[in-house]
């Protein structure tokens, strides 16, 4: 199973999320913004990167930028709210900035583990998948 970095300024979101994941076998660490993501990212090696857009400190699209400098290679799903202060706008540009793949808030666990699995294939919702 995959070691996934979670990086959400939501409390609600972050453990939502965490624990879906941590269900489906996968290793997750979670971050409250994108400084505080990229901290941990240097420290720690992770498969797959969940990033939300709009955040304090250190936003998203600022956290894309400079790890696409580092030319990582790692797994980005980018999430943001659809409806709420552009969300669309930021998860297109997002894809454009590198993110392997985004998903539109709120989501169902389906669609998580749907993106994770066309993200990380064989490694995403294991042998406990959500019925689709």
């Amino acid at each position: 199973m995959a070691r996934i970095l979670l990086i959400d300024d939501d409390d609600a979101v972050r453990t939502v999320v965490r624990l879906t994941l941590e269900h489906f076998g996968h290793t997750v660490t979670g971050a409250r913004n994108g400084r505080e993501g990229l901290e941990l990212f240097d420290q720690i090696k992770v498969d797959l990167l969940i990033t939300d857009i709009v955040m304090p400190e250190k936003e998203g699209l600022e956290l894309l930028m400079e790890l696409r400098k580092k030319k990582t290679a790692v797994k980005i799903i980018a999430i943001s709210g659809g409806g709420r202060q552009g969300g669309a706008d930021y998860l297109r540009i997002a894809k454009l900035m590198g993110a392997t793949q985004v998903l539109t808030k709120p989501f169902s666990n389906a669609a998580l583990m749907a993106v994770i699995n066309e993200v990380l294939p064989g490694e995403g919702a294991g042998k406990n998948a959500v019925n689709r």
